[in-house]
């Protein structure tokens, strides 16, 4: 339901924010306004989790259903996979070293 409103929310408005998103942030509301609502939302929690793999059986269908194109384009893949992992750590060090320097810590020590 939550999600429904949240995408419901989102096209009405125009937000640049996915509905699902705006979704679990409604969710979030309402657990810190009525706390007591975890008790109600946790056996469906628990049952989603247990059963979280099988959300990944459709990215792994369209995976496989496009092999002859990811053969096509390994490269751009290749390229594209090591180039945003190289930036994703060069990212988390940069922030790393920031932080430690505005908290007056030496981040080579």
């Amino acid at each position: 339901g939550a999600q429904l409103v949240g995408v419901g929310l989102a096209g009405a408005l125009g937000l640049p924010v996915p509905g699902p998103v705006l979704g679990m942030g409604l969710v979030l509301a309402a657990l810190v306004v009525r706390p007591g609502l975890l008790a109600v939302l946790a056996p469906t929690a628990r049952a989603i989790l247990a059963h979280l793999a099988l959300l990944f059986v459709p990215a792994g269908v369209g995976v496989v259903g496009h092999l002859a194109r990811l053969g096509d384009e390994a490269l751009a893949v290749g390229v594209a996979l090591v180039g945003s992992t190289v930036l994703a750590i060069a990212a988390g060090a940069l922030t790393f070293v920031a932080v430690a320097r505005l908290m007056g810590e030496r981040p080579d020590a």
